[in-house]
């Protein structure tokens, strides 16, 4: 049975975007890994356009930035959206009962599946579904934006905490026992 992962870059004022906190060349590295290492990923509409960037070849690119795209382009997605009519290459729209969609992604595959976008990850923590959050904190402060978390969830319980390069720290929880 798959794992739920709810993994984001966030400011230290617990804000996500993804143009204010480029990773560094360590960081990437562990990105490029993780997208290797997954099952597939559940993405919100908003954070699926953004990922879209990485279907298209890019010739600025390094090679760092292909071996991502190559990875990206390779996993299963899923993409859950009532507005979108269609998805790009390696895509499935998810469109009604996502909940069940989801319950049944996790118990298909083994491994992890992570999910992206904060709304997202809120509607199906509420379910239950979300079986860890890796917080990726950047020594940023926005002051305002999107928020890691779109809403409260049980109480959680700190499992590991990593440092990825020079200047981010992972913390990871799982939902804390009742």
């Amino acid at each position: 049975m798959a794992k739920l992962v709810f993994a984001l870059n966030q400011s230290l004022d617990g804000y996500v975007d993804h143009m204010a906190m480029a990773p560094d060349p360590v960081l990437f590295r562990h990105f490029i890994d993780d997208v290797r290492s997954v099952a597939g990923s559940l993405y919100g509409r908003h954070m699926y356009e953004v990922m879209r960037y990485w279907d298209d070849e890019h010739p600025e690119w390094d090679e760092a930035e292909r071996e991502y795209a190559e990875a990206w382009r390779g996993q299963p997605k899923w993409v859950v959206s009532r507005s979108l009519t269609s998805v790009g290459p390696n895509a499935t729209l998810v469109a009604e009962d996502i909940e069940a969609t989801v319950r049944g992604l996790k118990a298909r595959f083994d491994g992890e599946i992570e999910v992206a976008g904060p709304e997202l990850a809120a509607s199906l923590g509420k379910l239950g579904l979300v079986d860890e959050y890796r917080l990726y904190f950047h020594p940023v402060v926005l002051g305002g934006g999107k928020p890691y978390f779109a809403g409260p969830l049980p109480p959680l319980r700190l499992v590991a905490s990593d440092r990825i390069g020079e200047n981010v720290i992972r913390l990871t929880y799982v939902p804390a026992s009742p």
